[in-house]
């Protein structure tokens, strides 16, 4: 049979095709910006069709309408990466959190979560009948090539894209055709605390580098401070928009690249219709699993690999916590820790967490004597290199405890540093 054919006879509604997810399975989210919104709405439509439903994912970009109090009792949220749709249901009980680093996620559908269903948001298909995952490939992929059920959403203004990011018509046993934009995350705004970041993270690549970029204000900084670069590259989980403008400038080119010359490789992207627009059918950019992109073993082949990651807190010993505010789960593990060794392990390589000095307005150091109690241990202090703010660069590779301490209250904020030299003193036993 044709794949035109099966396209049409496997085609219905968000509703019809929603009615095939039974009670007590275990539903697997399409990624970020590939949500596939309209299921996600036919799904809190319908909450009363089912019980104890168990929706695993990790960033949800959507309304979070399934995560509302009203859902408990028909679904329950199983969140490797919180964010604002779901910290408040795991804060209350009604969602659970899984620590799992980002590389190790497909591998949890092997045994540990294995998927009943997959619910995915794919492009239109091509001429031979293959849909592109598009803007997320990440662990989605290996959701629908281990879910028993795979519904998906085909959506035309998603980007086609390259890379291992494709799945055949034959493999969707629900089709729902359905237009509406993908989801966005403005770019956000950027000021002379994030500057000076990025200034003193630029003075830490090299021409050549292989860049590693997370999101937010910081990154994009970074990426401002690039310009002056040669012959940079991507190798990176993910981008947003501060790429954009250095790829189109020539300072990204990725034509040093010791693994994939000539090509970024990614495994989502969240940003603006800009960034979809750039990728969409743009044969430079290499869509490729989470579970090959964030492999460390995969990382440390590019040379001069260079990771730019944040937290929320750095202990006096160089223990990050990137992911809570005590025991309240903010977000994940994400690939911070896969990039964090990978970047160690490459000839050249580097990583970096990138941070402002304060938080709240200035009320409180991030560069803390100790964790807040509950706070998860992110990236140890034997994996940390350079903890870069707005007041320097702390090197604490190869550094005693009492360096390490050094090196991080010279690069906190002056109005924290009495009560951090005091706590070194303390410590260890000696004058700062």
């Amino acid at each position: 049979m044709d794949w035109k054919t099966l396209y049409r006879e496997r085609s219905m509604t968000a509703e019809e095709a929603v009615r095939r997810i039974h009670s007590k399975d275990r539903v697997v989210i399409g990624h970020a910006a590939a949500e596939p919104q309209e299921l996600m709405r036919a799904l809190a439509a319908h909450k009363d069709d089912y019980e104890d439903v168990e929706l695993l994912h990790l960033v949800m970009l959507g309304t979070g309408a399934t995560a509302a109090p009203e859902m408990e009792g028909h679904f329950r949220h199983n969140v490797i990466f919180a964010g604002g749709g779901t910290r408040k249901a795991i804060e209350e009980g009604r969602a659970d959190f899984t620590p799992c680093f980002f590389y190790q996620v497909p591998a949890l559908f092997d045994e540990a979560l294995p998927p009943d269903v997959a619910l995915i948001q794919v492009s239109k298909p091509d001429a031979h009948g293959f849909c592109s995952y598009g803007v997320s490939v990440d662990f989605t992929k290996a959701a629908a090539e281990k879910a028993k059920l795979v519904i998906a959403q085909v959506n035309d203004q998603m980007p086609s894209v390259h890379g291992d990011c494709h799945i055949h018509v034959s493999q969707l046993d629900c089709i729902v055709e359905y237009s509406e934009p993908i989801l966005e995350l403005p770019p956000p705004a950027v000021g002379e605390v994030e500057m000076t970041i990025g200034r003193y993270c630029a003075t830490l690549v090299p021409d050549g580098g292989v860049l590693q970029l997370g999101i937010g204000a910081i990154p994009d900084a970074v990426c401002k401070c690039l310009t002056d670069k040669k012959d940079l590259a991507l190798h990176s989980e993910m981008v947003s928009d501060g790429v954009v403008d250095l790829v189109e400038s020539g300072v990204i080119n990725n034509s040093r690249k010791t693994l994939h010359p000539g090509k970024s490789v990614i495994g989502f992207m969240m940003g603006t219709k800009k960034l979809y627009d750039w990728v969409n059918d743009n044969a430079s950019v290499m869509m490729m699993p989470i579970d090959y992109v964030n492999d460390p073993t995969v990382i440390m082949r590019n040379d001069n690999m260079i990771s730019i990651n944040s937290c929320v807190q750095v202990d006096l010993m160089g223990q990050v916590c990137a992911e809570s505010v005590g025991l309240r789960q903010l977000s994940g593990i994400g690939g911070q820790v896969d990039f964090v060794r990978g970047a160690q392990m490459s000839r050249g390589g580097k990583s970096i967490i990138a941070i402002a000095s304060t938080a709240a307005g200035g009320k409180i150091s991030k560069i803390v004597p100790l964790l807040d109690e509950g706070a998860a241990v992110t990236t140890s202090r034997t994996d940390v290199d350079y903890i870069v703010t707005e007041y320097g660069i702390a090197q604490l590779h190869g550094k005693s405890l009492a360096g390490r301490a050094r090196a991080l209250i010279g690069v906190a904020h002056p109005n924290f540093r009495p009560m951090l030299i005091e706590a070194f003193e303390r410590r260890f036993h000696r004058a700062f």
